[in-house]
């Protein structure tokens, strides 16, 4: 195991390790990190072989349970991940949808006893830095939430995890895109523009140059192939595609002892 720092990105579904902090842990894995991934729920409501979404009737849970398992594994290995943890839990679909109310939805479980979950794992592998979403799970979606509950509670119950991190997009910075994408006629999609989604610039605390990495970046969100919404993302032209990733932002969330050498790397004096 390397003497260097390990790194844990805690996310709520198969492929949200691609789309967030997947530059982050192939460059840490690169540099010789040891770099986790925890997902939360099996993502067994995300679209099945025949394309339904997980309230449509009909819908095949279990294909698609395995299916997504095959696809992490994939995205994993194409990122450099050297443990790959799913604890399980039920996908809770969309807000509003009639699987939230279930009582095996990661959304209705006790945080405090997933949290312990994770920081037994966080504490074993001598983690220091843990990555997650921010408290609105970037989007909103509930099991994105519940991440960012468990990951802050797993973090304070462990004895050695230095800093957490939220994965996050600076208001400036689609400001920015939109700027450069306009001269090369690049249209940017709706998500990017929707600024309910995105931090104000002066909670960044981490910007990671991402460029070298957007060819894996790509290949692991295509390795989730099975989830068709996120074909406008795979199939941008590439200089779109480079635009949007070839960054990381981070927002610091918490640090167990007086940080302030981050702003380019997330090991930063560690």
């Amino acid at each position: 195991m390397s003497s260097l720092a390990a790194l844990a990105f805690v996310h709520a579904h198969p492929d949200d390790e691609a789309f967030f902090g997947g530059g982050a842990a192939a460059h840490y894995g690169a540099l010789g990190h040891r770099v986790i991934l925890i997902t939360c729920t099996s993502g067994q409501l995300g679209f099945d072989a025949q394309g339904r979404a997980g309230n449509e009737d009909g819908h095949d849970d279990l294909h698609t349970t395995m299916t997504r398992a095959g696809e992490l594994q994939h995205s994993a290995a194409i990122l450099g991940f050297a443990r790959v943890v799913t604890l399980g839990y039920h996908d809770s679909g969309m807000m509003g949808w009639p699987q939230n109310d279930s009582p095996e939805a990661f959304m209705t479980t006790d945080p405090d006893a997933v949290a312990r979950t994770i920081a037994s794992i966080l504490d074993a592998e001598n983690v220091k830095v843990v990555v997650t979403y921010d408290e609105k799970g970037f989007y909103g979606h509930p099991d994105h939430i519940q991440a960012n509950v468990v990951a802050r509670k797993a973090v304070a119950l462990s004895s050695g995890v230095e800093r957490l991190y939220y994965s996050v997009v600076p208001k400036g910075n689609i400001e920015k895109l939109i700027a450069a994408a306009e001269p090369q006629g690049l249209s940017l999609p709706a998500f990017v523009l929707d600024a309910g989604v995105h931090v104000d610039d002066d909670l960044i605390a981490t910007t990671l140059d991402t460029s070298a990495l957007v060819s894996l970046k790509h290949d692991s969100m295509a390795a989730h192939a099975s989830q068709i919404d996120n074909e406008d993302l795979v199939q941008m032209p590439g200089a779109l595609f480079a635009l949007l990733f070839s960054s990381e932002y981070y927002q610091r969330a918490w640090s167990r002892h007086e940080t302030s050498d981050d702003r380019i790397d997330l090991m930063g004096g560690l």
